[in-house]
C-alpha cells in the first residue's frame, strides 16, 4: 500500500510539473490561436499520440456500455470545459494568476471525494492541504485583481471546480481500463465536443500562424507532453491514491511555473517561494506519511 502511494505521488507530482510550465506556453500561443480552436488542436495532436502508444501497447479499446457515459462525463467536464476556461482565464488575466486560482483544486478535491467517493475528512488531510495552500500563495504572491481581470479570474474558478470534479470522477472508473484508455476515449470525447465550434468559426482563425516554429513548439507541448503524458501520469496517480490526497500534488503546478519564470524568463523570487517550497514539502511528507 505505502509502494502504491509513492509511486502515485510521483506520477502525481511529475504530471502537476508538466503542467507547471503549461500557462506559460498557453499565454505565448494564445495570442495566435484562441482558446476553443486552441484546446481543439491540443486534443487532435494528444489523441494521434495517446492511440499510437496505445496501439504499441496493445490496448484493448473495448468499453463496456454501463460505463462509457461516466468515461464521456469526465470527458465533457475535465478534457472540454475545465480546459477551455483555464486558457480562456489565462488569456484574459495572467499566467501567474492563473497559477494562484487553480491551486484551489486540492479543496475542491477533497469536498468532492467526501460527496462523491464518502472518503473521510480528516486533520491530516485538511492540514496538509491548508499547509499547500499557504506555500503556493506564499510563492505566487497575493496580487489585486482588477476589473480587467475578474472575468479570467471567474474562468479560471470554473477551471478548478471542474477539473476537480473530474479527477474525483475517475475514481470511479473501473480498475480493467488502462490509463492510456480512459485518457484517449476522454479525449477524444473532448475533441469531438468542441469540432462543430471550431468549424463555424474557422474563418476568423489565421491558420497561418501554423506554420511559425514558436507556435509548433507550443502545441507539440500541448498535444504530446502536457496532454498525452501528462494525463495519463495523473490518472495513473489517482488510481493509486485516495481522491482527497491526490489534489495535493497539484500545488507542483505553482511551484514549476514560478521556478521557470525565473530560470527562463529572469523574474525575480524571494524569500515567499522557498518558505513556500518548505510549507509544500510538508504538507507532502504529512500526507503520504500520516493518511490513511
Amino acid at each position: 500500500m505505502k509502494k502504491n502511494k509513492i509511486f502515485g505521488a510521483l506520477f502525481l507530482s511529475i504530471a502537476a510539473s508538466i503542467w507547471g510550465g503549461m500557462f506559460v506556453v498557453v499565454k505565448v500561443v494564445v495570442e495566435f490561436i484562441p482558446p476553443v480552436e486552441l484546446v481543439w488542436l491540443r486534443y487532435l495532436i494528444a489523441v494521434i499520440a495517446l492511440f499510437a502508444i496505445g496501439c504499441w501497447q496493445h490496448v484493448d479499446w473495448r468499453v463496456k456500455r454501463k460505463d462509457l457515459p461516466l468515461i464521456i462525463l469526465i470527458g465533457l467536464i475535465g478534457n472540454a470545459l475545465s480546459i477551455v476556461t483555464q486558457e480562456a482565464g489565462t488569456w484574459l488575466s495572467s499566467a501567474q494568476l492563473g497559477s494562484v486560482i487553480t491551486a484551489a483544486t486540492p479543496t475542491f478535491m477533497i469536498l468532492f471525494a467526501w460527496w462523491l467517493l464518502k472518503e473521510r475528512l480528516t486533520w491530516i488531510k485538511i492540514s496538509s492541504v491548508a499547509l499547500a495552500t499557504i506555500g503556493v500563495l506564499m510563492i505566487v504572491g497575493v496580487h489585486a485583481i482588477g476589473m480587467g481581470k475578474l472575468l479570467g479570474a471567474g474562468f479560471l474558478m470554473i477551471a478548478a471546480l471542474t477539473w476537480a470534479l473530474m479527477s474525483v470522477l475517475i475514481k470511479l472508473v473501473p480498475s480493467d481500463y488502462s490509463p492510456i484508455q480512459v485518457t484517449t476515449l476522454a479525449t477524444a470525447t473532448a475533441l469531438v465536443c468542441l469540432s462543430p465550434v471550431v468549424f463555424i468559426q474557422r474563418s476568423t482563425v489565421h491558420w497561418h500562424y501554423l506554420m511559425q516554429p514558436t507556435v509548433i513548439f507550443c502545441l507539440l507541448y500541448l498535444g504530446v507532453i502536457s496532454t498525452a503524458v501528462a494525463f495519463v501520469m495523473w490518472n495513473r496517480g489517482l488510481q493509486l491514491m485516495n481522491a482527497a490526497s491526490s489534489g495535493l500534488f497539484f500545488v507542483f503546478q505553482p511551484l514549476v511555473g514560478t521556478l521557470l519564470g525565473w530560470l527562463i524568463l529572469g523574474e525575480a523570487i524571494g524569500l515567499g517561494f522557498w518558505a513556500g517550497v518548505i510549507l509544500i514539502s510538508a504538507s507532502i511528507w504529512i500526507n503520504i506519511g500520516y493518511s490513511d
